[in-house]
């Protein structure tokens, strides 16, 4: 069974488009990471500065090992220069869809 991660981040005012750029840049990556089912960005309609992620993986090892290089490379330091606060990060599970 996946794993699906959801992240909500709120980016410093005014820079929500910058932050959904950054993203975007560094997906490729993401996605092609062993154990990426799928990885994708979203922007808030009635908020740009709120920016949610929303990945499955086919373990919580795969993320855990994805989040590890993330973070030895400097990206998720680089990421949260960019927020307004701490991300909010959680796992959840489809019910019904």
């Amino acid at each position: 069974m996946t794993v699906k991660m959801v992240l909500q981040a709120k980016a410093k005012p005014g820079t929500g488009s910058e932050v959904a750029a950054f993203i975007q840049s560094i997906m490729p990556e993401t996605r092609a990471f062993e154990g990426c089912v799928f990885a994708g960005t979203y922007q808030n309609c009635e908020d740009a500065d709120e920016v949610v992620l929303l990945e499955a993986w086919e373990s919580r090892e795969h993320y855990k090992k994805y989040l590890d290089w993330r973070r030895g490379e400097g990206v998720s330091a680089r990421f949260k220069q960019m927020l307004d606060g701490e991300p909010s990060i959680g796992f959840i599970d489809v019910v019904d869809f």
